[in-house]
């Protein structure tokens, strides 16, 4: 795809922020608002133009994107924003429902009055945060909530290997959070979690956190394959 850089795109400066940092936010951003459409060239020439900024931190930025799952290199080609494929989802959210039940079925027994009072208050600030039309909130809240969780196991490698994944989830996750239609079920997911944990309830938390994850992949499947619907209309009626 030839690269039609958006107008739109500016640096968002962080005095406390190596410059790299700043740039890779930006770009991220724009990635995850759609800004930056899946298979548009990352020239770092073009880039470092358009936000001020000399190629070195382009560059490094560039690298984060593509740990994060944002970005792939092309050889001879350069790198690009990558497209989201069912295949990559699918592996995605398969190892954050196995890690997720597991971490649930910890929290069971592990999870203390302070820490279950804190996932209530959280679960009441995703719900406010839906009432925004900030994406970006709402997915912070979500986040927030599931950590709650994962610290709350009191097992520092679990956690490690959840945050790892929480970067290559989180395009997905926004994705999801896109669609206000899926506000309730969440909301109500949330809740069934919270309840099955005050209650200690092994199955009901990883039946609920099942659930949780499988809405996700199927609303996730249904809007890649209406991207690629658009994108390659004759090939997706053949």
């Amino acid at each position: 795809m030839v690269s039609k850089m958006t107008e739109d795109l500016t640096l968002n400066m962080d005095a406390y922020l190596p410059l790299r940092d700043v740039v890779f936010n930006t770009l991220r951003e724009a990635i995850l608002k759609g800004e930056l459409k899946p298979g548009e060239r990352l020239m770092e020439l073009q880039l470092a133009a358009k936000l001020g900024v000399s190629r070195t931190p382009i560059r490094e930025a560039i690298r984060m994107l593509e740990q994060e799952g944002l970005a792939v290199t092309i050889p001879r080609k350069g790198a690009e924003v990558a497209k989201m494929t069912e295949k990559d989802m699918e592996d995605v959210l398969q190892i954050r429902e196995a890690l997720d039940e597991l971490a649930a079925k910890i929290a069971c027994e592990q999870i203390s009055e302070e820490q279950l009072e804190e996932l209530v208050a959280t679960m009441h600030e995703f719900e406010e945060s839906t009432k925004t039309d900030n994406v970006k909130k709402i997915a912070e809240a979500d986040v927030k909530f599931h950590d709650i969780i994962y610290q709350s196991t009191g097992n520092p490698k679990l956690v490690n290997m959840l945050n790892n994944l929480r970067e290559q989830m989180y395009r997905y996750r926004v994705e999801y959070l896109k669609d206000e239609n899926n506000y309730p079920t969440l909301m109500k997911e949330h809740k069934d979690i919270v309840e099955g944990l005050v209650r200690k309830n092994k199955m009901q938390v990883t039946e609920t956190m099942h659930q949780h994850v499988k809405n996700q992949a199927v609303a996730v499947k249904a809007m890649i394959q209406e991207q690629e619907q658009r994108m390659f209309p004759v090939l997706m009626n053949r």
